[in-house]
């Protein structure tokens, strides 16, 4: 199993089909914020994080620029990922509470994460071009994770994706049957129990 994650991440991280958005990750990589000015952004595709026998998945909507663009793992050195991992902490799926880099030793036990979009987008606003360009990589994720048990979205988009994918399961006929809504849980026969948030952004989580 791990060597379909790497495999998986792999091919990823050599997607070169959306070119605006390999140009943004490029580009924020060349002009950095100025607190990682002496540090190296990854600058491209960001891969899957967690555990290959995950029982939870979450979907995010994509890499922030200067959050996993730069750290080069999903929900990693942005306030959004601070409290991610905090309560995957707290709830026993992480072993630490903080997401500052790869090399800080934290391991996910029991979830995966991953992104309706595996590149940053400007304005975090993927195209519908660019989220259809990373739809196989969400279909390989589910399929690689046998004892996936419970899926939580965070965000509209992401919840559009997972539905989007749910329909070519022939686990729902139509996307409206399962209507997002912050703390929504919808349980769907033969899938994995569909569970919603709102994405833990600055945005959404100091308002």
């Amino acid at each position: 199993m791990a060597s379909q994650l790497d495999r998986l991440n792999q091919r990823i991280a050599s997607c070169r089909l959306c070119d605006r958005l390999l140009a943004h990750c490029r580009l924020a990589a060349q002009h950095k914020r100025a607190a990682y000015r002496h540090e190296t952004y990854h600058g491209g595709p960001i891969g899957n994080f967690g555990d290959p026998q995950a029982r939870l998945l979450i979907v995010g909507l994509a890499p922030g620029a200067h959050g996993a663009n730069r750290t080069g793992r999903m929900f990693t050195g942005d306030r959004s990922g601070q409290l991610l991992y905090r309560v995957l902490h707290e709830a026993g799926f992480a072993n630490q509470a903080e997401s500052m880099s790869r090399q800080d030793g934290l391991v996910l036990q029991g979830a995966m994460i991953s992104g309706a979009v595996h590149c940053a987008p400007p304005a975090n606003k993927p195209t519908a071009a660019e989220i259809a360009h990373c739809r196989p990589y969400l279909d390989q994720t589910f399929q690689m994770l046998e004892q996936l048990q419970v899926v939580t979205v965070l965000g509209r988009l992401a919840c559009t994706e997972v539905l989007r994918y749910y329909r070519r399961r022939g686990w729902i006929d139509k996307l409206a049957a399962c209507p997002f809504a912050h703390g929504a849980v919808h349980e769907v026969a033969d899938a994995p129990l569909l569970v919603c948030s709102y994405h833990p952004s600055q945005q959404n989580t100091f308002t």
